[in-house]
């Protein structure tokens, strides 16, 4: 089962989370059809998107965008403090040949030629927005690069994700470690050499270690384990929401909709859920709007 950890370790001075996401993200490789390559993305994008979404509130939620230039597009994530996810590519039949270190070439797929941001809904009048450049393309060192840049933490960030033959998911999880003011440079140089010492993620998810054993693997002693949350993809489309988009429409373009097709076919980009309205349906809102 899918689950996220919020741990602290070193007498408080280091935070950390990890989480297990192989069901979440085959749920987004199902619903999108995504090819090997496709799939790492998203999935990494997932995973971290998760963890900073685990870094806040009650009603909170954020939106990652990750711009790099290449063939994969954009890759959008949604994430909430409740554990739940959703995410889409813009193309996602995009898949290479493994790279020189025999992984997923996901730089190739992402590209190395724009930017990351995340846009924070905090439930004040403005949200707050983090942008930083594409350091590197696979992910995990720009969502550190973002946290270190935009949030000011020095934190290391780490997402994996295995693909099956017949292009499930095998395994994907991930784990972000943050130094808190005033770690000794004893802990710092300690964590620095395990994290430049240790397995990829994606083997250490592969060989089955829960984010409590990720976690011990890279800081070196057991973490002291605050929060354990279940953790999905989850969209909140519904066929109201695309209801009160269609009225927003105004009479004169639902009126088309009616004469060109009879009927309308909505189709959610998180999640690819299609939603249908019948020509009785679209004549009724049709009628309903006063636009």
């Amino acid at each position: 089962m899918d689950y996220l950890i919020k741990a602290i370790a070193y007498d408080g001075k280091v935070r950390a989370y990890a989480a297990r996401t192989t069901d979440m993200v085959n749920e987004a490789q199902r619903r999108h059809d995504t090819w090997p390559t496709a799939s790492a993305a998203i999935g990494r994008t997932m995973t971290a998107s998760l963890m900073l979404g685990a870094m806040m509130k009650g009603e909170d939620k954020l939106t990652v965008k990750i711009e790099g230039g290449g063939p994969i597009g954009a890759i959008i994530a949604d994430a909430n403090a409740k554990g739940e996810v959703r995410a889409y590519v813009t193309n996602p039949h995009v898949h290479f040949d493994l790279n020189e270190q025999g992984k997923l070439d996901v730089r190739r797929a992402v590209g190395t030629d724009g930017t990351l941001s995340v846009v924070k809904d905090l439930g004040l009048r403005d949200y707050f927005t983090g942008q930083v450049e594409i350091v590197s393309g696979e992910l995990g060192d720009d969502f550190t690069y973002y946290l270190v840049s935009s949030e000011q933490v020095p934190s290391s960030v780490g997402v994996g994700v295995l693909v099956n033959p017949d292009n499930t998911i095998l395994a994907s999880g991930g784990f972000i470690i943050q130094l808190l003011p005033g770690t000794d440079e004893e802990t710092i140089s300690t964590i620095e050499k395990r994290l430049s010492q240790i397995e990829p993620i994606s083997k250490l998810i592969q060989k089955g270690l829960t984010p409590e054993e990720i976690l011990e693997e890279v800081l070196g002693q057991k973490p002291d384990v605050l929060e354990n949350m279940p953790v999905k993809f989850h969209c909140s489309c519904s066929k109201d929401r695309f209801e009160a988009a269609i009225l927003g429409l105004g009479k004169k373009e639902i009126q088309d909709m009616i004469e060109e097709d009879g009927k309308a076919e909505a189709v959610c980009h998180f999640c690819n859920e299609k939603y249908l309205f019948t020509k009785e349906e679209l004549e009724e809102l049709r009628d309903e709007t006063t636009r």
